[in-house]
């Protein structure tokens, strides 16, 4: 099992995968915001690739906020797992939402500053995070992209548990995981350097790229 030394080096080895994906006309790169960013940023260079974020919130039970009965994405797109949403009343819904979305909007605006909204209709979406422990962030993010508009959906991560993957997989058209250990503990174990990542290197980053 191999550290990485920070999300770029992390994105270098996980460009190494996607190679194939080099030259494809369609492909637009979405960094999830804010992690999966410096990731994405290494491989939309690799590929010559366009690089935009995926603003993506979970809508998380109030006991339980890391269990999620759907999510919020850009343009007003909102997914929800009814079977889980109907053990909560319409008050309950109402205030996680009106939460996420605020966070959503908040960043969307920053993040975007001027940029189009995301568009994916008929292109591939390479969603791409730091790693994947759940995968209900990543999960929602593919049910976004593919309410946008994306004619294909590939997920790429440096590393994740089994389950995540397996999960995922059944979602995504494709999932590229570099690493997945056989005891999977949490994400930031695997990197040397596990910064939180600010909203300032996610805005340099789109520039960079752009």
């Amino acid at each position: 099992m191999t550290a990485y030394r920070d999300r770029a080096d992390a994105g270098r080895m996980l460009a190494d995968r996607l190679t194939a994906l080099i030259g494809e006309p369609d492909v637009t790169v979405l960094g999830l915001v804010r992690g999966g960013v410096p990731v994405a940023q290494v491989i939309a260079e690799r590929l010559g690739a366009p690089l935009d974020v995926l603003v993506v919130r979970k809508l998380g039970m109030p006991w339980a906020p890391e269990v999620a009965f759907g999510a919020l994405g850009p343009g007003g797109v909102r997914v929800v797992n009814e079977v889980v949403a109907g053990q909560l009343g319409p008050d309950d819904i109402a205030e996680v939402q009106r939460r996420e979305q605020a966070e959503l909007d908040r960043r969307e605006q920053l993040y975007r500053a001027g940029r189009p909204p995301l568009g994916l209709t008929g292109r591939t979406a390479l969603i791409v995070d730091d790693g994947l422990a759940t995968g209900a962030t990543a999960r929602a993010a593919v049910q976004v992209a593919r309410q946008l508009g994306a004619r294909r959906v590939v997920v790429a991560v440096p590393v994740g548990s089994q389950e995540a993957y397996e999960m995922l997989a059944a979602e995504a058209d494709q999932v590229i995981c570099a690493q997945r250990p056989p005891t999977f503990t949490a994400v930031g174990a695997y990197y040397d350097d596990f910064h939180e990542v600010s909203d300032g290197e996610v805005t340099d980053a789109l520039t960079a790229v752009a």
